[in-house]
């Protein structure tokens, strides 16, 4: 992905690493009691909104099933069953986020019988506008990767056992 990145700024590390999340600034402000009021102060987006933005607005589309691969999907499907716990709207999409220009990476889980490449265009177009009008960022591009395609007799859940014994 190329992206013009401003001095300093860095992508977020994997979820191993724990470090400060990353921040773009997206308007330097003056100061001073004689600015107006919509100039004083700086505005900055954590590469974190861009995530969420763009997986909701990817889940929106209809004939999109699930986001992420195999694994962050499982541990997901564990997360989600926690009590208290949440589900994690990034999961499946990777961002680089520049000073005026972003590139976002999706991973996606398809529904059997959509045509995949309208289901892309259709998923890039809402990502972009959503990003886009929310951030104020030039998305650059989004790379749709179609990882998996939901059977209509797949289940999300593990399969039961019956016993043979009472």
């Amino acid at each position: 992905m190329s992206v013009q990145s401003a001095p300093g700024t860095t992508t977020p590390a994997g979820p191993t690493t724990r470090q400060p999340p990353a921040t773009t600034a997206l308007a330097g402000g003056a100061t001073g009691a004689d600015e107006p009021a919509a100039t004083r102060g700086r505005t900055s987006l954590a590469d974190v909104v861009v995530v969420k933005v763009a997986g909701v607005a990817a889940r929106e589309i209809p004939g999109v099933h699930a986001m992420g691969g195999g694994l962050s999907r499982t541990i997901g499907a564990v997360r989600d069953r926690v009590p208290g716990g949440r589900s994690n709207v990034g999961r499946g999409v990777k961002v680089e986020v520049g000073e005026r220009q972003t590139a976002i990476d999706l991973d996606l889980v398809v529904e059997y019988g959509i045509p995949i490449a309208d289901l892309a265009r259709e998923v890039r177009e809402n990502v972009i506008d959503a990003v886009e009008r929310i951030t104020g960022l030039e998305v650059v591009e989004v790379n749709v990767i179609i990882n998996d395609v939901h059977l209509p007799d797949d289940e999300d859940s593990a399969p039961e056992t019956t016993s043979r014994v009472a």
